[in-house]
């Protein structure tokens, strides 16, 4: 079956404007009673790729993470909302395409292991389904968690790099192996920083990072290239 986001564009609204009427919904970013993502709204979730430098590690988001794509986000982590999956799937594809641009050689794709708590509380785990939707292979499951931490958005910007410090470990020897971190948003950057240094305690090559969005303090005002330009992002500290 075709995916309705690969319809031609009148078709698909025609669609989604009979459907709203039969199974109204809530836009995930406005609020509009229209569709799980209104017109205006979805415009947001285009991709511009933005890329900085957290620590040493060179991160390619998609996203912006205020306005519109802040919403659409947290709807989709905390409110149950997987009907907006599929335009937060495709900005994810391109911040990943443009991190692999000019790879040679094989490189995995390493996440984050969510709690179990958080697992319960969802029912799904938000960046292995965005990477489903985006068809991307399917993560390396090389981390896991040692000790319980607390939740990140409950603690201040200091105390987040603390808070994780020490927590993860490799699973297995990764002498060799190379990869690229995946996760929904970076904020402080100590969650892919606790990460890498896990993955090359292990042994293994953290080639980079990609996140869905970046909060505006971490990415630069103008992003570093469109993703159809076809070039790699140019780094921003």
């Amino acid at each position: 079956m075709i995916p309705l986001r690969a319809w031609p564009a009148a078709l698909r609204s025609s669609i989604l404007d009979a459907w709203s009427v039969v199974a109204p919904v809530e836009c995930a970013g406005c609020g509009r009673a229209d569709r799980a993502l209104c017109e205006q709204c979805r415009a947001q979730l285009a991709p511009r790729i933005f890329a900085t430098e957290i620590g040493s590690l060179e991160t390619t988001s998609a996203l912006r993470y205020e306005g519109a794509a802040r919403l659409v986000i947290v709807a989709m982590k905390e409110q149950g909302r997987t009907d907006v999956v599929g335009p937060l799937a495709d900005a994810l594809s391109a911040a990943l395409t443009a991190a692999l641009a000019g790879s040679v050689g094989p490189i995995e794709l390493a996440t984050v292991p969510g709690s179990r708590a958080a697992y319960r509380r969802r029912g799904y785990e938000p960046v292995a389904l965005l990477l489903r939707r985006a068809g991307a292979p399917r993560a390396a499951g090389v981390l896991v968690s040692v000790r319980a931490t607390e939740r990140q958005k409950t603690l201040g910007r200091a105390a987040r790099g603390a808070n994780l410090a020490g927590s993860l470990r490799a699973s297995q020897p990764l002498a060799g192996r190379r990869f690229l971190l995946v996760d929904d948003v970076a904020t402080t950057g100590a969650t892919l920083l606790e990460a890498s240094r896990a993955i090359r305690a292990g042994g293994g090559i953290v080639t980079g990072a990609v996140t869905l969005a970046v909060t505006p303090l971490r990415s630069p005002a103008v992003p570093a290239t469109s993703p159809d330009s076809g070039k790699p992002p140019h780094r921003q500290p």
